[in-house]
């Protein structure tokens, strides 16, 4: 497939055919103006059932801080999976680094994440990303992380 021919979003089915992560922590419900191998947007409708609110915190349910990060992340595999024909492939990908992580709202049910994702460096195994998670437009969470793609056969 050349880069004009690759889609230029992913619903929930092809985000299962490239991400080995299932429910409870499948984090990204839809991504949309997929770039490659530059940029995407990741959609995840945050809803009460999920399980981390039961706990994180009972009264004032607030979407932990690590699952922005980890949403963020997920938007950038399905790009790099897209950019690297990894639909129904085996594979997993690894946090390598994470950098100036910042924290600038709360996320509660009912809200709409928005993950951008630049790619700063990539093409092979290790890329490295800017991610920038917004609701309404307004600024949640911003961090750089690198990710490896053990794209080693599993036996």
């Amino acid at each position: 497939m050349t880069e004009t021919t690759k889609p230029t979003t992913a619903d929930i089915d092809l985000i299962q055919r490239i991400l080995p992560h299932r429910y409870p922590f499948l984090l990204v419900d839809r991504v949309v103006d997929i770039v490659c191998p530059e940029s995407c947007t990741g959609i995840k409708n945050v809803t009460y059932n999920e399980p981390h609110f039961q706990g994180h915190f009972p009264g004032e349910p607030v979407m932990p801080g690590v699952t922005i990060v980890e949403a963020m992340a997920q938007t950038a595999a399905v790009m790099v999976g897209v950019h690297m024909d990894l639909a129904d492939k085996v594979f997993n990908v690894y946090f390598m680094n994470i950098d100036g992580v910042k924290f600038r709202r709360k996320v509660v049910p009912g809200d709409q994440l928005k993950m951008h994702v630049t790619v700063k460096r990539g093409g092979g195994k290790v890329w490295k990303f800017d991610g920038r998670a917004e609701v309404d437009g307004e600024l949640a969470c911003q961090a750089e992380f690198t990710a490896m793609m053990d794209l080693t056969p599993k036996s």
